[in-house]
């Protein structure tokens, strides 16, 4: 990716803002027959604004690769539609110098009656490029959309997986030399292979010194790719700027008023019952020492959890690791390792608190689990999903790589702190996966 941007603007949005009309939270939907007799009545159902974008304006150069980010119903899509003139703004305007290659969903700009071939020819033809142009061009197209879409070129659209389409349509928008580049969250239909493929066409296309929107809610990649973002809260522009450091708002902001770690009672867990964990929580330090809000690459993490015994419990070994989304366990922590046993009389409690010397996971979800027993003899309490870790995108570091280590050996230490009162109120674990 380039990292340098001409003075050449490519897009300018200003005030724009656009607004649907929906009905009232609460109502009703009518039947056909209600809603035929209310427009023959001239008594249309009351509706209300909502504005799906409001106030947004922003400017982008020559070369620039932009990340949109932001939860659900940010208002993401609709900028995207708004810029690729899919839709027209209720306000406001947008200025593009350049032609617009879109990418918004599997299957757009494509005819289903056509076949592959004629689609490509179509969307070039769109895009204002001549048939020779198009045909220039047309054996990238093919090479990189790959061999199945080749085999099946001349069969129409209708009849290809969203897998074919989608690798079809993004061949098409990337290699069809489009000035502004816009590619929505569509990436995750394909898989790992082409996900890599994709994003490295996208790179090359920015690098050539074109423009690239991206929308993802995956901020390794966008972290990876762009060199700017663009952060949409409630339809409006909450924050623009380098993408470390808007990626690192967005973090702050979804993880507002969220405990790291809670309450496991409830938990699914198989063992015996002699005891049982209460509780889990987690703080991540600076390696500086300095509590933090998030957990990046490189924190110093603290894991602590409560045990309770029901039953006397002797020489038990507390395990707790770190596992990516296929479950392959990266980290494990014991503490018969440090020599740390759990001895507990029936009712009594104790903290086993682990300390990671330093955190070397890459952005992204991982999930933890914990047992408590005596390897190979005793199962007393395992919970395969005590919650989950999520390592943020850190604004102080170099960008992000997509690649995720392999397990390895992780420097860290055991305490065991006994006769732990319990809180009169445990944290509720609103991330804790379900089994």
């Amino acid at each position: 990716m380039s990292s340098s941007t001409s003075s050449t603007k490519m897009v300018g949005v200003s005030k724009l803002g656009k607004r649907y009309k929906i009905a009232p939270r609460g109502t009703r939907p009518g039947t056909l027959t209600e809603n035929i007799l209310a427009t023959l009545r001239g008594k249309q159902p009351p509706k209300e604004d909502f504005w799906a974008v409001r106030e947004v304006s922003f400017d982008v150069h020559q070369g620039e690769v932009v990340g949109l980010i932001g939860h659900n119903g940010a208002g993401k899509s609709t900028l995207l539609k708004l810029l690729s003139r899919i839709t027209e703004p209720t306000e406001g305007q947008i200025a593009l110098y350049g032609r617009v290659g879109s990418l918004l969903e599997v299957g757009t700009g494509f005819h289903p009656e056509l076949t592959g071939r004629e689609n490509v020819f179509m969307n070039g033809a769109i895009l204002g490029m001549t048939q020779k142009e198009i045909q220039t061009r047309f054996d990238e197209i093919i090479d990189f959309a790959g061999p199945r879409v080749a085999l099946h070129l001349d069969t129409p659209v209708k009849r290809y997986s969203s897998g074919m389409t989608m690798r079809l349509g993004f061949a098409v928008a990337a290699n069809l030399n489009p000035e502004i580049l816009i590619v929505d969250e569509v990436l995750a239909v394909g898989d790992a292979e082409f996900q890599k493929k994709c994003l490295g066409k996208m790179q090359e296309v920015a690098g050539s010194g074109r423009t690239v929107f991206f929308v993802s809610h995956n901020l390794a990649a966008v972290t990876a790719l762009c060199n700017r973002a663009l952060l949409l809260h409630g339809g409006q522009l909450h924050e623009d700027g380098p993408v470390a450091r808007v990626a690192a708002a967005y973090q702050l902001m979804a993880r507002s008023g969220t405990a790291l770690g809670g309450d496991l009672t409830h938990a699914q867990r198989t063992g015996t019952g002699a005891g049982q964990f209460l509780s889990l929580n987690l703080q991540p330090f600076a390696p500086d020492g300095t509590p933090q809000p998030l957990v990046y690459n490189g924190s110093i993490l603290q894991m602590e959890l409560t045990v309770k015994a029901e039953q006397v419990i002797t020489d038990a070994s507390v395990t707790l690791w770190i596992a990516d989304s296929n479950t392959y366990r990266l980290i494990d922590c014991s503490s018969a390792l440090h020599g740390k046993l759990v001895r507990l009389e029936p009712g009594e409690t104790t903290r086993v608190r682990f300390t990671l010397g330093e955190l070397l996971l890459k952005p992204g979800l991982y999930t933890l689990g914990v047992s408590l027993g005596r390897p190979e003899i005793e199962d007393i309490d395992t919970i395969d999903f005590a919650g989950t870790l999520e390592v943020a995108v850190d604004p102080e570091a170099a960008q992000a790589t997509l690649i995720l280590p392999g397990a390895y050996t992780c420097r860290y230490k055991t305490e065991i702190i006994p006769g732990s009162e319990l809180p009169e109120e445990l944290p509720v674990n609103t991330n804790r996966q379900a089994a």
